[in-house]
């Protein structure tokens, strides 16, 4: 059974940083691109950064030179590290794994005030 557990999220003030992880297990990691969206309230889901199996990044524009992800292979987690937040990264975040398919996390909530 394939299972992808978000932690990290949470309150925070604009300006602060947080550092999202996802937890896989019941694939192989490694062979997964890895992948974070959010979706605002009232807005449709949308990506925010992926990291392919060779760890190469790619961001969204709204969030380059603020977000930086990557992955441990060998603790099979991806992480988000997020800093000078702002009031619109305000989401919940979910986590992906892309192979043939699509798994995703339940996703955690990042709430950031201004």
């Amino acid at each position: 059974q394939v299972q992808l557990v978000e932690s990290g999220g949470g309150l925070v003030q604009a300006g602060g940083s947080l550092r999202l992880s996802c937890a896989a297990s019941g694939i192989i990691f490694s062979v997964y691109t890895m992948a974070w969206y959010r979706q605002a309230p009232g807005k449709q889901r949308e990506p925010v950064a992926s990291i392919s199996t060779g760890s190469r990044a790619n961001y969204a524009d709204s969030v380059k030179g603020r977000f930086t992800i990557s992955r441990d292979n060998a603790e099979n987690t991806v992480y988000l590290q997020m800093n000078s937040l702002k009031p619109e990264d305000t989401a919940v975040y979910y986590c992906a794994a892309t192979n043939r398919g699509v798994y995703w996390g339940k996703g955690t909530l990042v709430t950031v005030s201004s």
